[in-house]
């Protein structure tokens, strides 16, 4: 019998638009000889399904099943494509654990932990992995810009403490730009976090579970022709994104083995991505994403095809994996 398979998308950030590309290019590839595969648009207003004919049905969130012509549709699992909140940030995962509802993406503790980068680097900095230098602020907190540029140095980060896709962030290369960048940030979050710039390789390492074991990805290395991978380069092609990236073996290695390190420690789950800068052979994690873009022309994606996957199978193996006892 087929299985049930909601596919969520949407969301409530800013990240929107991208989710829900990651969710149609799902939706799509999931085999439908072997799945009953349902679009489901999460949003503000409303969470609901559009059938062929346009027509909305909303989701019962008493148990997150669909009526549909008399018959109530429960799901087997929910494949999580919403980047940002609330698929991101740990409130759909807890959720569905709530109502017992099967799910691709990790626990809800992990979720929260990992979209709030302050909190992250401050769990993993005592394991010996290296972060940027930071220093944090919420919002009404007195802004000491002497204290800042003291802490990290110019040219330096300022970003949104847990928002995604870049959005919140800029690059500051002058004392006197700082309280601009900051009030910019202060419009996606009430919490920022200001890091060192470092000059170095950018890369990013997908990792995910297949065939029961927890594979490393095809490395990508990212090469932008702004100042840094924003979400111009991101999404409207300002970036090189080289899968299997042209490294040494001994760096490949050192990425992929600290990149499983990681999601093990965490107990992750689903696809993740760690996003690393390398300068003279020191590996710097700038931040870990548990809801990575998944169209065609996403990273993952193209690391997943680089492993030697369709899309269809990699999308298929997240599901396998939920379904798990």
């Amino acid at each position: 019998m087929k299985k049930n398979i909601a596919v969520v998308m949407g969301g409530y950030s800013g990240e929107q638009e991208i989710s829900l590309a990651s969710g149609r290019v799902v939706s799509h590839h999931l085999n439908k000889d072997k799945f009953n595969v349902y679009p489901i648009i999460v949003d503000t207003d409303s969470w609901h399904y559009k059938d062929e004919n346009q027509q909305i049905h909303l989701i019962d969130k008493s148990n997150f099943s669909l009526l549909l012509n008399g018959k109530s549709i429960e799901f087997d699992v929910v494949f999580n494509a919403i980047h940002g909140s609330p698929g991101e940030d740990g409130l759909l995962q807890a959720y569905f654990d709530l109502i017992g509802v099967k799910h691709t993406s990790c626990d809800f503790y992990q979720a929260a932990l990992t979209f709030n980068k302050r909190d992250l680097l401050a769990v993993l900095a005592p394991l010996s992995i290296d972060i940027a230098p930071s220093y944090s602020l919420n919002k009404g907190d007195e802004i000491d810009t002497p204290a800042i540029v003291e802490k990290v140095g110019l040219p330096c980060f300022v970003k949104a403490n847990k928002a995604g896709s870049s959005l919140g962030v800029l690059k500051v290369k002058e004392k006197t730009q700082i309280q601009a960048a900051i009030t910019n940030a202060f419009h996606y979050d009430d919490e920022i976090l200001i890091e060192s710039f470092i000059d170095g390789r950018e890369f990013s390492v997908g990792v995910c579970p297949l065939n029961d074991e927890i594979v490393a990805l095809p490395i990508t290395e990212i090469v932008t022709e702004n100042e840094f991978f924003d979400y111009e380069a991101k999404y409207q092609g300002k970036a090189q994104e080289i899968t299997p990236a042209k490294i040494e073996e001994p760096l490949r290695q050192k990425l992929a083995e600290l990149s499983v390190f990681i999601y093990k420690k965490l107990k992750l789950k689903g696809f993740c991505r760690s996003e690393y800068i390398v300068k003279n052979n020191r590996v710097f994690l700038l931040e870990i994403n548990t809801i990575p873009g998944l169209t065609a022309e996403s990273i993952i994606p193209q690391q997943a095809i680089s492993h030697g996957l369709s899309l269809e199978e990699f999308f298929e193996s997240a599901i396998d994996q939920a379904l798990k006892p």
